[in-house]
């Protein structure tokens, strides 16, 4: 069961990065993040509102802890989409293999082997390659457009992947998806509200029903399957499995947005890419 949901949240995932990318565009960062929120909580709370009440102090603190990570991870990965490729940008998102195979390690006591550690020596090189426009100069200025917000997302969402994996084993995966979903859809809406941008929401949904819908689905459906899995996975396993995604995202991103890369970056975006599968495999069970 661990492995199909893992399965399932791959699919989800890879397909929806390609729409967040195209939703986050067409219709903003704050604007894609609020619909996609909005529609997993209201979608989700039938199956959650009778469970609230017995929730208790703790998992309120690990819930709304695991809002505020995702909400900020979030946004950092909207933006590097918005105006990265996703060519470039999904293969750093593997970094969130090593990161929450670390926190589990140290945090939970799942183990990490040597192997494991030349692996992500391997995926970091993959990763230097795919982001650099020329090789053998690089420089901060060469890196690619979307790059640095990546970074920082893949760090916010390593630290997601760990507080979804123990969220939803303090709770249920379920609990968690709404959780997280309710509060960003809130904040995000307040921001709008408050930034005079609230008529945008309705503008869009009228001109981009179909984009909002897919996407929506599509990353909804990954959370709930990724947080599913890890009730029958350890959550570096599920996490380094599931990563495989970014090598669905990026051909989507070379088929259908025509994304050039010059030699060295398609070496490095196939040594991430497996580099990050194999992780997933190396993780004792």
């Amino acid at each position: 069961m661990g492995i199909l949901f893992a399965s399932i949240a791959i699919l989800g995932w890879g397909f929806g990065d390609f729409l967040i990318q195209r939703s986050a565009r067409k219709i903003g960062d704050w604007e894609a993040l609020f619909f996609i929120t909005f529609f997993g909580a209201l979608f989700l709370l039938p199956f959650v509102y009778k469970e609230l009440q017995f929730l208790s102090l703790y998992d309120w603190f690990v819930l709304t802890g695991t809002s505020i990570v995702i909400l900020v991870a979030g946004l950092l990965d909207f933006d590097a989409l918005r105006v990265g490729k996703l060519s470039i940008v999904e293969p750093i998102y593997a970094m969130e293999v090593p990161i929450t195979i670390a926190l589990a390690t140290f945090l939970v006591g799942e183990s990490m082997s040597s192997t494991q550690f030349v692996l992500v020596a391997a995926l970091l090189i993959g990763i230097f390659l795919v982001s650099s426009k020329h090789f053998g100069r690089m420089r901060i200025r060469t890196l690619e457009k979307g790059v640095f917000f990546a970074i920082l997302a893949t760090i916010g969402m390593g630290l997601s992947n760990f507080l979804f994996g123990f969220a939803s084993r303090a709770t249920d995966p379920l609990m968690i998806n709404w959780f997280t979903s309710a509060f960003m859809a809130i904040a995000t809406i307040v921001y709008l509200l408050y930034t005079r941008q609230g008529w945008k929401v309705v503008h869009n949904w009228n001109k981009n029903k179909r984009l909002i819908l897919g996407v929506s689905f599509s990353d909804n459906l990954a959370w709930v399957a990724y947080s599913t899995a890890i009730l029958y996975l350890p959550i570096g396993l599920t996490t380094g499995l599931t990563e495989s995604y970014i090598a669905l995202a990026a051909v989507l991103g070379l088929i259908f947005n025509n994304e050039r890369l010059a030699h060295h970056q398609r070496f490095g975006l196939i040594l991430s890419v497996v580099a990050a599968v194999s992780l997933a495999f190396s993780a004792p069970l």
